[in-house]
């Protein structure tokens, strides 16, 4: 699946990746009203509102982005009816050719890990039938656990030629109070970059493993060091807009070659209609306003790069 990753970003020259992190109060008065008519204030119908709203922003983004992320969370708090959204998005999202990053941040230990794994990346065996759960291409880990929550991952991801992204180094303000805590004189995201680069060895692709890591554009020059630290893992980039990442910040992300690192934006584009910049669209257009933030993105993050 990393294969295919890097054939989207080369046919559509955008190393970005869409984050579909529906909260309700993201989804316009007009969208909510029709699903709330059809299925009340119930959680069946908070689910119809995100899945329309999502349907809508990936229908006017699918040919511009090489990927979406959908956050688990944002679905999970409307219960089962949620859950049938979010599978229905990815199902949906991979009909139109893109990539499908579950952002699920799962970490455990033997048994609970593999299904975990089974659940995101792989099939479930039932009696004499197998079949796929949630089928998304990738998937975060959380590796705070070690190598026993890691492997499971790395299992299925053999079998089934796909893909993790593991958290190395997140863009979240109190990040430090762990990751980068000093062992041995080294912070601990480059011990644990270490052993995503030693991970990735044993399921690469073509130029690239199916082992991939978080870093956040919000600490650049940690990024530049984890850059040298795993040369063949891709790089998922959060906080890129809302959270303050530029695309100035994010080039020592990406090798030589113009890949490596795949840049996340989220409310950015999928609430671009309530930002100043694209108010002009309103609420009633704002899959427009989406389409439109995509596409300054990656004038953005392009223009950075060939300046470096």
């Amino acid at each position: 699946m990393i294969n295919k990753l890097i054939e989207n970003i080369k046919k559509t020259n955008a190393p970005i990746v869409v984050g579909l992190d529906p909260m309700l109060s993201y989804v316009p008065e007009h969208v909510q009203k029709a699903a709330f008519a059809e299925y009340g204030e119930t959680l069946e119908g908070a689910a119809e509102a995100i899945w329309q709203f999502n349907k809508a922003i990936v229908d006017a983004t699918y040919d511009l982005i090489p990927a979406v992320k959908p956050q688990v969370a944002m679905y999970e708090q409307f219960g089962v009816p949620g859950m049938a959204a979010y599978e229905k998005t990815v199902a949906y999202c991979q009909e139109k050719g893109l990539v499908v990053i579950g952002d699920i941040k799962r970490g455990d230990i033997g048994s609970t890990s593999e299904a975990y794994a089974i659940g995101h990346l792989g099939q479930v065996q039932i009696g004499s039938k197998k079949y796929s759960g949630f089928h998304e291409d990738f998937a975060t880990v959380n590796p705070y656990l070690g190598s026993d929550g890691v492997k499971p991952f790395l299992k299925v991801c053999k079998e089934e030629k796909k893909g993790i992204f593991i958290l190395v180094k997140t863009s979240n303000p109190s990040s430090g109070e762990f990751q980068d805590q000093e062992i041995n004189g080294r912070p601990l995201y480059e011990l644990v970059g270490e052993k995503v680069a030693e991970w990735g060895e044993e399921v690469m692709g073509d130029s690239y493993s199916y082992v991939g890591a978080v870093v956040g554009a919000t600490y650049p020059e940690m990024g530049k060091v984890l850059r040298k630290v795993m040369p063949k893992s891709f790089i998922l980039v959060p906080g890129y807009g809302a959270q303050g990442g530029q695309g100035k910040d994010l080039v020592h992300f990406f090798n030589e070659d113009g890949l490596g690192a795949i840049v996340n934006s989220s409310r950015g584009i999928i609430a671009a209609y309530r930002q100043e910049k694209y108010a002009q669209f309103g609420a009633e257009n704002y899959a427009d306003a989406s389409r439109q933030a995509v596409l300054d993105m990656v004038a953005d993050i392009d223009g950075a790069l060939k300046a470096r």
